[in-house]
């Protein structure tokens, strides 16, 4: 019989995050070998009953696009109500084919689907909180009321949503795993190790999907 290290149980949760065409290879707001997460996310969903999906959302005009800030580049910051906020490339726009979730993914039993950054002008990572980190997306609730315990988070990017969700998670008092090899990182300007080393400090666990059982 084989021994992994976790296994999934019915307090479990395989939380995915923001696997869209804009975020693969061809998509408006590409994450370098993003396409690679599909196949490790689809085994690991036949090993949980219970997944949640999220979803950029964003409307047209978007406050974290760098096309409502004449005179900005791509990936520059800037100053909003909430603090710094990076400058991204229109993404995710709402009803497009960009915002969909990838057809190649095979979680027919996913539960939920949590969109967020749908407010005009307040970007979003975590799939708990908006950037301001205090405007609450109802995640939380609705892991303790089904009675969750841990998440276990994979998707795009590991720096950005993936790396936000899995702090925020614990701070919402969950145990929180990120299954490395099945999510895939921006690294902009040093950004993955940065992430890794928040997740560390938050007391995030890190582990390889062939490690986990069902």
């Amino acid at each position: 019989m084989t021994s992994y290290a976790l296994r999934a149980t019915e307090t479990d949760c395989l939380l995915v995050i923001d696997v869209q065409p804009d975020f693969l290879p061809g998509g408006a707001l590409a994450v370098p070998d993003g396409d690679a997460v599909i196949a490790p996310i689809n085994a690991l969903g036949r090993l949980f009953r219970h997944v949640v999906l999220t979803q950029d959302w964003h409307p047209a005009g978007h406050a974290s696009f760098v096309t409502s800030h004449p005179g900005k580049k791509p990936f520059e910051t800037t100053a909003l109500a909430y603090g710094e906020q990076v400058l991204w490339p229109e993404h995710c726009i709402q009803g497009t084919p960009g915002a969909d979730l990838s057809p190649k993914l095979e979680l027919p039993h996913a539960e939920l689907i949590i969109r967020k950054g749908y407010r005009p002008g307040i970007d979003s990572y975590s799939a708990f909180r908006e950037a301001d980190r205090t405007t609450p997306t109802g995640l939380a609730g609705y892991l303790r009321e089904r009675g969750f315990t841990r998440v276990f988070l994979c998707g795009v990017a590991t720096d950005y949503c993936v790396g936000w969700s899995a702090i925020d998670a614990r701070e919402a008092g969950f145990e929180a795993v990120v299954v490395e090899d099945a999510c895939r990182a921006i690294d902009l300007d040093g950004s993955l190790e940065r992430a890794w080393g928040d997740m560390a400090a938050a007391g995030v666990e890190r582990e390889r999907s062939g490690a986990i059982g069902g």
